[in-house]
Formats: structure tokens, sequence, C-alpha cells
């Protein structure tokens, strides 16, 4: 059963990461936040730094065992890493600053 949860794990953080890169290389986001989002390049760093996070506190905290030493200093490290990624994410469904414009 471990190994199955490995495989969704790895599986659903590489797509949140896949999504992230193509956020910030084209500008694509999935069709279900495309009318939310109004700022698609800063939504993919906000899901490729929440993917990282995700991935470090998955594999490091619950799926390694009983957290122990550093290690579960890290996972609530990588936590903290993936809550700073849906930040930006909430941020980029916002409007951008206003840019002051000469007459």
């Amino acid at each position: 059963m471990h190994w199955v949860l490995v495989g969704v794990a790895a599986l659903s953080l590489t797509v949140l990461a896949v999504g992230g890169v193509a956020g910030i290389a084209t500008g694509w986001v999935a069709p279900w936040g495309r009318s939310r989002v109004l700022r698609p390049r800063l939504w993919g760093y906000g899901s490729l730094i929440g993917a990282v996070g995700a991935a470090v506190w998955t594999f490091v905290g619950p799926l390694a065992g009983p957290p122990h030493g550093r290690s579960a200093y890290l996972a609530w490290a990588g936590w903290t890493v993936f809550m700073v990624g849906l930040l930006i994410q909430l941020r980029a469904k916002r409007p951008g600053r206003a840019t002051k414009t000469s007459s």
C-alpha cells in the first residue's frame, strides 16, 4: 500500500509541476482556472513552488515514516514552501498594480 501512495503522490505532484512550467513558459492555465487567473505566469511560479514544497513535505514527512531529528524540520519547511506557493497562486488571481501613464 505504501508504494501505491508514493506513486499517486509522485504523479499528482508531477502534474502540478508540469502545469506550473506550462504557465511560466507559455501562460497556459488549466481550463477550469482560466477565468479566475489574471496573471498566468505568476500562477505558474506559484504552482511550481507549491509542487516542490509539497514534494519535500510528502516524501520527507508522512511517506518516510515517523519524523525524527532534522527530517521533521525539513518536512515542515516543505509545508511552509507549499503554503507560500499557494499564496503566490492566490495573488495571481488578483489584478496587478496599475501602471501610471504619462499624458
